[in-house]
């Protein structure tokens, strides 16, 4: 599966709730998430639409070696 181009700030924050990410933050923009799974882990979401490619590859990286999970795993359990 590939990077969605279109996919917002606000979406992927939602869709890291079914990780178990929850807001913990926000300044300006850019939300904080935490998730308390596998050890607590953070990652910084900037509320833009769209979200620019390379910053969303780096959060599902992130995001992706917390859980163990590859890119591929991770996007289809996120937008699959």
């Amino acid at each position: 599966m590939r990077i969605p181009r279109d996919l917002s700030g606000a979406e992927l924050i939602k869709r890291l709730g079914r990780l178990g990410y929850e807001v913990t933050r926000q300044t300006g923009s850019h939300v904080r998430l935490t998730s308390r799974s596998h050890g607590e882990h953070h990652v910084t979401v900037p509320r833009h639409d769209p979200l620019r490619i390379g910053t969303l590859a780096a959060i599902l990286d992130s995001v992706g070696s917390h859980h163990g999970l590859t890119r591929e795993d991770l996007l289809q359990r996120l937008l699959g």
